[in-house]
Formats: structure tokens, C-alpha cells, sequence
């Protein structure tokens, strides 16, 4: 079937943790059978730039590389690259936000000012606009840095894959140490009220 690649984009700043995301995502795609295509396309990454990764999942995927308008899932790990990437995303496609707001360097040295309102003018054009606060969570779950895993587990819920192929990719990919917080985290974000 020509027609069954999904494609992915995970989109946040350096630091944030799309890469690990990612790399769970396609484990987790090809432990379900799928031929998984993933590229990262780092910016800026150790100064707070831009990170991108293409996750293209289906039975034969060709490219990893996702064209404008082609997405039909983007998972922003901050507001303003929620706003930067939206041109990729499918006319029906999803988009899962976190809120958070990171300063990129125009607006830290004066030149720029911070978007407003950008959730709400991400509901204005596109349907399906999931918004989570996935920082407070993550330290609800005992580190900050597990907001990747909670965004993680709300996409997996929208995907409709069960929980246990995502907490087994958990166990196999993640260092051993954060393997407990990861599945909290995870869990967290896929029984979160969309």
C-alpha cells in the first residue's frame, strides 16, 4: 500500500531531549513491525537552536526526509517551534504543544520580542491542537527532564499503539538509572486529559 507512511516530526530546542524521543519512537515502530526511517537534523543544538527529527513510519518507507505539508503529527517540545514547523503539518494533521517558551537569542539580546498567544493561534488554524504543561508534570514525576517521555506518552495515545510496546522501548533504550522515571513520565502523559 503506496499510501500507509505516517510521518512525524518532533521539534524543540537543543537540550530538551527530541533525539531520545525519537529514538524511542522508531524502536518502538519497528518492534511493531514497521519499516521506521529516522533522520535528525540538528541546528544550533548546544546553544538552545533549533532540532528537528523526521520519523516516518509504514510498510516500506523510502526517505526520511518529511516535505512541507506532509506531517501528520508534530510534537513541539516549545511554543515557538510549534509556530516555525506548523507549515509541515497535513491540513488534518495533529499538533501536540508543550508549554513552554524558550527565549531564542534575538529575543534574549533585544532585537525580538517573544510571540504571544502562540497556543491560541496555533487552535485558530489548525484542528487538533493538543496543549500539555508537560514540565510541571515530568516534576511531578520526580525530574524535569522526563518532559520529553510525558510529550512522548500523549503522542503514543493519539497514535492508538498500546502502552506495554512503549514501556518496553522504555526499558531497552533509556539509561537504567531513569528507566523507572521514564515509565512514570511516560504514563503520565498518555493518561493525560486530551
Amino acid at each position: 500500500m503506496l499510501n500507509d507512511v505516517k510521518n512525524i516530526l518532533i521539534v524543540g530546542v537543543g537540550g530538551q531531549g527530541t533525539l531520545l524521543a525519537s529514538k524511542l519512537m522508531g524502536k518502538c515502530f519497528l518492534d511493531k513491525g514497521f519499516d521506521v526511517k529516522v533522520s535528525e537534523v540538528h541546528g544550533m543544538s548546544q546553544r538552545g537552536g533549533s532540532v528537528v527529527t523526521y520519523v516516518r513510519y509504514g510498510t516500506e518507507v523510502f526517505s526520511p526526509v518529511i516535505d512541507k505539508g506532509e506531517s501528520d503529527m508534530i510534537i513541539a517540545f516549545e511554543e515557538l517551534e510549534a509556530a516555525r514547523w506548523l507549515p509541515y503539518l497535513k491540513k488534518n494533521g495533529t499538533i501536540i504543544v508543550n508549554r513552554q517558551e524558550i527565549n531564542p537569542m534575538p529575543v534574549i539580546m533585544g532585537t525580538a520580542t517573544y510571540p504571544e498567544d502562540i497556543i491560541g493561534k496555533l487552535r485558530a488554524t489548525v484542528e487538533k491542537v493538543i496543549s500539555v504543561d508537560a514540565l510541571s508534570i515530568a516534576v511531578e514525576c520526580g525530574n524535569v527532564k522526563a518532559a520529553n517521555t510525558v510529550l512522548l506518552g500523549v503522542a503514543a495515545r493519539v497514535l492508538g499503539f498500546g502502552q506495554d510496546i512503549w514501556l518496553k522501548a522504555i526499558e531497552t533504550t533509556v539509561p537504567a538509572k531513569t528507566v523507572e522515571l521514564n515509565k512514570k513520565a511516560f504514563l503520565s502523559g498518555y493518561n493525560h486529559e486530551q
